[in-house]
Order: C-alpha cells, then sequence, then structure tokens
C-alpha cells in the first residue's frame, strides 16, 4: 500500500477507490474496512456531518482514532460537511486523519485554513456543492491538494447521481496540477462511475456500491475500469 501521507499528492496510473463508511455496517467497522483494503481500496473516506451545515449527524474525530489503530497503514480521507471546520482541525490530525477537505460553502476565504490543515500534517481539500457555481472555488484550486465535486446535495447516503456537475469537473479538471486530485462524491456506482472519471475525476468516492456489494474487490475493479468498459460498450 502507497504511503498514506503521500497518496493523495503523488501522480497516478490509475483511478483511486475511496470506499466511504457511511454505508459500512457499524457494529462490524474494523473488519468490514479491512476487508475493503484488502479487496484493493485506495483510501477511506470519512464522512463527518454537525447536525447544522448539513441535516444529519455522523461521526467524529473518535471514531477516526480508533480506524488509525485498527489500520495504521490506511490513508483516511475525511470529508468535513460542517459550519466550523477550522474547530475540527487539530482534532482530527491528533486522530490520524491523512487529509481534510471542508466547504467552500462553510469558509468563503478557504486559503488560511488550507495552511492550517497542513501545518499538523494533513493535506488540504476544497468542496463544492451542486448548487454553488463554480466561481466560487475558481480562484482557490492552485491552493488545495484535492478538489470534491459533490455530486448529490450533502447530509445522506442512498441519494441519485446529479449528472449536470459533470460540468464542473471537466472544467477543473485541466486545471490541475498531476499532484492534485479531483474527487466526486454522491450516488457513485457502476452506472454514474464511466462518467466521472471520462470527466476528469481521478479519486471516486463510493458507499453502497462498495460495501453493499457481495464482492467487494468486484465492487472496486468495476468502479476503476468504468471507462474502458464504457468505450467497450461503444
Amino acid at each position: 500500500m502507497a504511503d498514506p501521507r503521500q497518496l493523495l499528492v503523488s501522480e497516478h496510473d490509475r483511478p483511486l477507490i475511496a470506499p466511504s463508511i457511511l454505508a459500512a455496517d457499524f457494529a462490524r467497522l474494523g473488519e468490514e474496512c479491512a476487508a475493503v483494503f484488502r479487496a484493493g481500496a485506495d483510501a477511506l473516506h470519512l464522512d463527518v456531518m454537525d447536525g447544522h451545515f448539513v441535516p444529519n449527524l455522523t461521526m467524529g474525530p473518535d471514531l477516526c482514532r480508533c480506524l488509525r489503530a485498527a489500520l495504521p497503514d490506511a490513508c483516511l480521507d475525511v470529508h468535513l460537511m460542517v459550519t466550523d471546520p477550522a474547530g475540527y482541525v487539530k482534532p482530527f490530525a491528533d486522530a490520524g486523519a491523512n487529509h481534510l477537505t471542508f466547504h467552500i460553502e462553510a469558509v468563503p476565504a478557504p486559503e488560511s485554513l488550507a495552511e492550517a490543515i497542513r501545518a499538523e500534517g494533513m493535506t488540504a481539500g476544497l468542496a463544492i456543492n451542486p448548487p454553488t457555481d463554480l466561481a466560487a472555488i475558481e480562484p482557490y484550486l492552485r491552493h488545495f491538494d484535492l478538489i470534491l465535486v459533490m455530486s448529490v446535495n450533502p447530509g445522506f447516503a442512498g441519494q441519485s447521481f446529479i449528472p449536470e456537475v459533470l460540468e464542473k469537473t471537466r472544467a477543473i479538471a485541466p486545471r490541475l496540477r498531476p499532484t492534485q486530485r479531483l474527487e466526486m462524491d454522491g450516488g457513485i456506482n457502476s452506472r454514474t462511475a464511466g462518467a466521472c472519471l471520462e470527466a476528469g475525476c481521478d479519486l471516486l468516492v463510493a458507499a453502497s456500491a462498495i460495501f453493499g456489494a457481495e464482492a467487494y474487490d468486484d465492487a472496486i475493479r468495476i468502479l476503476r475500469e468504468a471507462p474502458d468498459d464504457a468505450r467497450r460498450a461503444d
């Protein structure tokens, strides 16, 4: 497995796949997370919701700490859907997170927070919601290691993919360096992954498409190879 501190800032010759633990069985979380890595996952995606920025309440630093103890080599990709992301930087760094993404809707002037995240030893990401105009993040693309385009309105798992967001990824992809990632999150499955990768995404977050599958390795392979499958179908 790649060094988790470098995974998201290294050039890759294949798409990265990050299962979202929101769809895992929390009673068997460690076992299921270890299994997706054995099946070929590159990172774990932790969706953190505060009940204010989005209408749901999920996990916090303690769960991240437990995953780090159970999976010391894993890349833990934390997605903050919270009103005050600055207050979560040190707690998640101390809990072993490798990467922290926050939303442009929560922090309209995000450069200083990106630097605070890096000062704690993590890489920094900036997310944008489906209704938000691309112009909101355009001035900040170069300041981040990862840009996350949400393909559902954040808050709950199991929503349908919003295809219009692919226009954002097509606009963003050519402007990123080879060591920056373009991540898509929301409604990713075997039917939507190909369009995301063809539009320039190189990191896909999938929840039930992986944790709900009978065979994790087959589910991850299908997502990773979706563009090739689409071309063969043509």
